[in-house]
């Protein structure tokens, strides 16, 4: 790391002095791609940390099914514990990391999953694993991913400027739809190789490798920022700037309920795939490695798309274009009906690159630092928390009714899902605002 490399900020800094240093350092790390040769190692952490997770998104439901005989509702108590903490925790998170170095907390967080994950596969070994274990690491895991989830998107705008969000997001979008085709793809081959608990080991590492390469990024003192002396007075402002705000408002909608219809339908995939259609793992992972080929094409496209035809209409466009295609996964079945399926899985996944790399820019871009992740936090504790409700929804439902129940409530909730969009102000965005971001603090008429 040179001397330029070693003197970047990458905490929050607030107030003006703190902006012009962060434009002075952007200025003199930025590489030939026009975005700060930081973001290498930021880009690397959270992509390696990502990696293992895309493993474990495989792994963790395979251990239930395969090791402990879990069922719908037991597979469904996993995913909601995973999210259940952006619910419990998720705004405080958001005004704890607006006072926090940043890069610290994402260093602890990686530790702490690191420590989680890996006691798996010793107790495994050791013949002690049981569902109550696996309840534990979902629930204390996901709550040191709403720590570092908030935090890297807050650490975001201050690495690369305001002016590079767009490229800087459709880049880790990007990545993570590699993730998905690769980590997916060798999840489900590890599981047939290795067995589930060894397999998530895979993560294990990668949080450990994150938090070295954190490490190396060399941080600088925030200047100080005037805050409210009480955690919850925080919160409010940070509720009000998202739900006040006639652009953030309707992102944050379309976004949860985006959110709950494809996990209805992730929840219950395994089970799909391997006791009704007696289909082997890697074949899911197969299937689920698809939606990253879907999301690096909308990642890869979304910036073109939204200078060509504004970003509102390519928002709205694709939310149209997922939900038509979303009628088409409850066909999930063998042979023709099985790529039929994956085909419409692919194209709901475009959907999702493109809107991760302009939504995100656009949540970005018109909120000030000192909001920073308490915006993040709102968003994620609205977005995962249909995460959570769809988890624990898809388990009772596959007990009650039918696995096939649970995917026709996801495609219906889906196809609706865009006219959150169509409807709202952003239709009519071509560009992302580039007015000062204090201004995104005012509550707009609806």
């Amino acid at each position: 790391m040179d001397s330029a490399q070693s003197k970047f900020l990458v905490t929050g800094l607030g107030g003006n002095n703190g902006r012009r240093v962060i434009h002075d350092q952007i200025t003199a790390t930025t590489d030939s791609a026009g975005l700060p040769r930081e973001f290498r190692l930021l880009f690397a952490a959270v992509g390696g940390s990502d990696l293992g997770t895309q493993v474990t998104f495989i792994a963790l439901p395979l251990t239930a099914v395969l090791v402990l005989h879990a069922g719908p509702a037991q597979v469904g108590a996993i995913g909601a514990l995973s999210a259940v903490a952006f619910l419990v925790v998720g705004l405080p998170v958001g005004a704890w990391v607006d006072r926090l170095p940043r890069r610290a907390v994402m260093i602890i967080a990686d530790l702490v999953r690191a420590v989680l994950f890996g006691s798996i596969p010793i107790a495994w070994l050791l013949g002690a694993l049981t569902m109550p274990q696996l309840y534990v690491v979902a629930l204390l895991g996901g709550i040191a991913t709403v720590f570092s989830e908030v935090a890297a998107q807050s650490l975001l705008p201050v690495v690369v400027g305001r002016a590079q969000l767009v490229r800087a997001n459709a880049r880790l979008t990007g990545m993570r739809g590699v993730n998905q085709i690769v980590g997916r793809s060798i999840g489900g081959l590890l599981v047939s190789v290795l067995t589930a608990p060894i397999t998530i080991a895979v993560d294990a590492i990668s949080y450990a490798c994150s938090a070295i390469l954190l490490g190396r990024i060399r941080a600088v003192p925030p200047t100080a920022t005037r805050r409210s002396s009480r955690v919850w007075m925080d919160v409010r402002e940070g509720l009000r700037h998202v739900l006040g705000n006639q652009l953030l408002r309707p992102l944050a909608l379309d976004g949860a309920l985006t959110n709950f219809a494809t996990t209805l339908t992730l929840t219950v995939l395994p089970l799909v795939f391997i006791r009704e259609l007696r289909l082997s793992e890697w074949v899911l992972g197969l299937f689920l490695a698809i939606g990253g080929c879907g999301s690096l094409v909308g990642a890869t496209g979304a910036r073109a798309l939204g200078e060509r035809f504004g970003h509102g209409r390519v928002l709205w466009m694709t939310g149209a274009a997922a939900g038509c295609a979303g009628c088409f996964v409850p066909l999930l079945g063998g042979g023709s009906w099985l790529w039929l399926a994956a085909a419409a899985w692919l194209s709901i996944t475009i959907k999702f690159g493109i809107g991760n790399v302009l939504a995100v820019s656009l949540r970005q871009s018109v909120t000030p630092d000192h909001l920073m992740g308490r915006m993040n936090a709102t968003f994620r504790f609205l977005l995962t928390g249909a995460v959570a409700v769809a988890s624990v929804l898809a388990g009772v439902l596959g007990e009650l009714a039918s696995l096939h129940a649970v995917l026709l409530i996801s495609a219906a909730t889906l196809a609706a899902s865009w006219l959150v969009v169509f409807r709202s102000p952003l239709r009519y965005l071509r560009k992302l605002p580039r007015e000062d971001a204090e201004a995104a603090t005012k509550p707009q008429a609806r």
